[in-house]
């Protein structure tokens, strides 16, 4: 039975995994899986789930997963941007798990957790170009673009949301 919970310690570098093994092919990366990792990894790309607790948890935020058997396949968070607005980070689901509502299970319960700790609106940045379901997914609860506030890809857009 899939469960949506908070992420625990022990399962940060498994929560990278997930997000390193989903990028790997939505991005099409040409270099072999190891050698993606390691030049991610030294570039300090995903410095943010190094440490969880301190960048989502302490910092006004939550970082959920969705198990099966204790075995991750879904992640996501949402932390503090600014005063009453949070961002939605780090949504990804392993390919076998998408197309059956889950992704969408777990946007509605950040969005929930959103509310709960005081958030009046959501951003998230997305590559619609890659994360063509992602995109529509998130036009369908009610995102709508903005104009970029962080990323440096051409490729990606902004979107925001009233909570």
């Amino acid at each position: 039975m899939n469960e949506i919970r908070p992420i625990r310690p022990d399962e940060w570098t498994q929560a990278k995994q997930i997000l390193y093994r989903v990028a790997h092919v939505v991005f099409e990366e040409r270099l072999p899986f190891d050698e993606y990792v390691a030049y991610h990894e030294a570039q300090g790309d995903l410095k943010d789930v190094e440490d969880i607790q301190r960048n989502y948890f302490e910092e006004g935020g939550v970082f959920l997963v969705i198990v099966d058997d204790n075995e991750i396949f879904g992640i996501g968070g949402i932390r503090r941007l600014e005063d009453k607005v949070c961002e939605l980070r780090r949504l990804w689901l392993l390919f076998e798990y998408q197309g059956r509502g889950l992704g969408y299970s777990l946007v509605l319960e950040l969005l929930r957790a959103a509310r709960e700790l005081g958030y009046e609106k959501i951003r998230l940045e997305t590559a619609p170009v890659h994360l063509k379901r992602a995109s529509v997914l998130y036009k369908r609860l009610g995102f709508y673009e903005i104009p970029k506030y962080e990323t440096t890809h051409p490729d990606d857009v902004a979107m925001e949301m009233i909570l």
